[in-house]
């Protein structure tokens, strides 16, 4: 039989209207009038969302201050500047309340405000984490990174560097899962968020890192979001599609939680550090133009995968289900040198994307990244 380690899964907490429980969660986490630090997406302040967080904490007797000041994907400085605050208010708990960035900001400031070093401190795992950080809450809003259950962060140093952070501290005690919060999510963020969700589940499910019990995890969420994820970006409000597709996330983050991500996200790194493309579209675009590639590596798993989506072929479901989401595959305009598919190969190469490399079914040599990197930039 096969030897594995199955990591501890958070609490998970799913039902529509599941943000009303938000209070009470605190209470049995920090205890009665407790100091929140709400790391919230900004686009849920101006929504009012951030405000109703608030009161439901408040109406607990907690008292909640809020860093919401993010523009694009979680940084360093993003990080440091939300430990000021929850260190100024005494925090005792922390709520990541949005979408990736915000979750991943909000498990690396539970630890920050507890050991008062700064983010970068703990890039690629340079620092021990602190032992007890601050318990973490965690709401997401979109359905894609699965952060709300895994022990890793991702983020960029003011070297312009994206890096991450690894360890069972970073974890959330909770991951409230509430259908409703993503209904008012746009088409292509739901089409680059659940394409990215899509590709946590067929990677962790295919890796060199796979082992059987994380085959009910990842392949129930290729199920759901393939059921579901054209079905969210056409009909928004369609809550039995946003709840699948917000369960789809999760599990598929239990899948790289425990399996790890691979070639796809390891292009996708790699363009992040070039230029500020989102991470969804990004894997979504590295995963259409390599998995051909990558199934060679281990048939037997993406066959199963392939049962999973209810079709022939992963390869083939797996690019139907991008074109018909509508998602923009064409990299033209989004600031890369698309004429320079060599300076892609290199971040591909960097040390901080050596575990998505090595997690990929088929040995990506050193020859293989330049034309991998071409693969890419000719997707569309």
């Amino acid at each position: 039989m096969q030897p594995f380690a199955q990591s501890l899964t958070p609490e998970i907490a799913f039902a529509a209207g599941a943000l009303k429980e938000l209070g009470e969660r605190a209470t049995a986490l920090a205890g009665g009038k407790a100091s929140v630090l709400i790391v919230a997406d900004p686009v849920l302040t101006k929504l009012g969302q951030t405000a109703r967080a608030i009161a439901i904490l408040e109406e607990q007797g907690h008292k909640a201050v809020v860093y919401d000041g993010f523009k694009g994907e979680p940084k360093a400085a993003d990080v440091d500047a939300a430990t000021a605050i929850g260190q100024a208010a005494q925090a005792q708990i922390v709520v990541g309340f949005g979408g990736g960035s915000s979750l991943d900001t909000s498990k690396l400031v539970a630890s920050t405000i507890v050991s008062g070093l700064v983010a970068e401190s703990y890039a690629l795992c340079a620092t021990p984490l602190p032992r007890t950080p601050l318990p973490i809450i965690a709401v997401p809003t979109t359905a894609g990174t699965g952060s709300e259950v895994t022990r890793t962060v991702i983020f960029t140093t003011a070297s312009g560097a994206k890096v991450w952070a690894w360890g069972d501290e970073l974890k959330p005690r909770l991951a409230l899962l509430d259908p409703e919060l993503t209904t008012g999510i746009p088409g292509p963020i739901t089409a680059a968020t659940g394409l990215d969700a899509l590709v946590h589940a067929m990677e962790a499910s295919t890796s060199t890192r796979r082992h059987d019990a994380i085959d009910m995890f990842c392949h129930r969420a290729i199920s759901l979001i393939s059921q579901s994820l054209v079905k969210a970006v056409n009909e928004p409000a369609n809550i039995q599609a946003r709840g699948k597709m917000l369960l789809g996330s999760a599990y598929a983050g239990i899948g790289i939680d425990n399996c790890g991500t691979a070639l796809a996200h390891n292009i996708s790194h790699a363009m992040g550090s070039l230029a500020p493309i989102m991470h969804g579209r990004a894997t979504g675009i590295a995963m259409y133009a390599t998995i051909e590639w990558a199934a060679e590596g281990n048939k037997d798993a993406f066959a199963k995968v392939a049962d999973a989506m209810a079709a022939k072929s992963a390869v083939t479901a797996f690019r139907d289900i991008t074109r018909a989401t509508g998602m923009k595959l064409s990299l033209d305009g989004d600031g890369l040198d698309l004429s320079r598919p060599e300076r892609l190969a290199e971040q591909m190469a960097a040390p901080e994307n050596a575990p998505m490399r090595s997690g990929t079914a088929r040995t990506v040599a050193d020859a293989d990244l330049l034309t991998l990197a071409k693969m890419t930039y000719a997707a569309a």
